[in-house]
């Protein structure tokens, strides 16, 4: 069983240090008219590839550009597509961030790449840094996106047509499913697709379902294609137990589950076994308080043998941008 150290997708974008505070102040700076909007596409290259950097530094083996460009996790992709308005701040599920809430003035349709110039980005400069002993042949990169019934449950609809949850959910869907087949095309191998909201509202059941199956079509088109891409479904922010037999029946490659909600959740799934490669979020992304190595190291000792696809990740519950940054690198050191 081969065990890889993956990223959960967000990195802290600042620091305590003045040179890891280049893009707060350059956001504040554009705000007053001072600096100018290629000032601030700099200052993310600059700390997209601190953020690479610093993972890799960690030991982490599949990592992400960080989301270090996103605002937030539904606005900065439903912000791309057309007939899309970006709107008030709410509070994103019960942590002490915030997004802006997309409203559809139309079916939500995707006219450009979302994500594809910044996973290139990040390919290029993880290409670009030296190898670390022993990782040769072990570095990857993945894009992440918000997938489609979260920014569906997350937005609403002043057209009519759109105020339905499932059509807002199919119209995301197939404009991600698209993305997914740029993604592919472009190189990428495995995409992390991120839906937390379904373990809020587990009654959606059957929408957040069919959404999701229109991104899989389209990973086995581009497979047939000979552009081979795996879909990584990350659900976190709640117990996933009540759930995790459907989760295990859904059509991707990789599950991501977060166990800080339920203490339990080792024993049901090295109980019930796993029919695909899990991706183990036993380290709180939220908590600045460090685990114990030794007790995440038998948590993964007893589930390692139930995991078939001969593969599994270990990574934090969720992504890391609700920590300090120097606790955050903490984290994935600690993985």
């Amino acid at each position: 069983m081969a065990l890889i150290l993956s990223s959960s997708g967000s990195y802290p974008r600042i620091g305590d240090s003045p040179e890891l505070q280049v893009l707060r102040r350059t956001i504040a700076a554009v705000d007053r008219g001072e600096r100018t909007p290629a000032d601030l596409s700099d200052a993310e290259a600059a700390m997209t590839r601190r953020a690479v950097e610093e993972q890799v530094r960690a030991g982490i083996e599949l990592v992400t550009d960080g989301l270090i460009r996103w605002y937030d996790p539904v606005s900065h992709l439903a912000g791309e597509l057309s007939n899309t308005q970006i709107k008030g701040l709410l509070r994103f599920f019960d942590t002490n961030t915030y997004f802006r809430q997309p409203v559809l003035t139309g079916r939500p349709a995707r006219t450009a790449p979302m994500v594809v110039d910044e996973y290139l980005f990040a390919a290029n400069a993880l290409g670009s840094m030296p190898t670390p002993d022993g990782k040769a042949g072990r570095l990857g990169i993945k894009p992440v996106l918000t997938g489609p019934y979260t920014l569906a449950k997350l937005s609403i609809a002043e057209d009519a047509a759109m105020r339905p949850l499932e059509a807002r959910a199919m119209a995301y869907a197939e404009a991600l499913a698209a993305e997914v087949r740029a993604l592919a095309e472009v190189g990428a191998q495995i995409i992390q697709v991120d839906e937390p909201a379904i373990l809020k509202y587990p009654q959606d059941w059957d929408v957040f379902a069919r959404a999701l199956n229109a991104l899989a079509i389209v990973r086995q088109d581009a497979g047939r294609q000979g552009k081979p891409v795996k879909i990584a479904l990350c659900v976190y922010f709640n117990d996933c137990a009540p759930l995790y037999a459907k989760l295990s029946s859904l059509p991707v490659d990789v599950l991501r589950l977060d166990f800080t909600y339920n203490p339990k959740l080792v024993d049901v799934v090295s109980a019930a076994g796993a029919p695909m490669p899990l991706a183990l979020g036993l380290v709180d992304g939220r908590n600045t308080k460090l685990e114990d190595v030794a007790t995440v190291a038998r948590q993964v000792e007893k589930l390692l043998p139930r995991i078939a696809g001969g593969v599994a990740f270990l990574s934090t519950s969720s992504g890391l941008e609700y920590l300090p940054r120097e606790k955050a690198f903490a984290k994935l050191q600690l993985l």
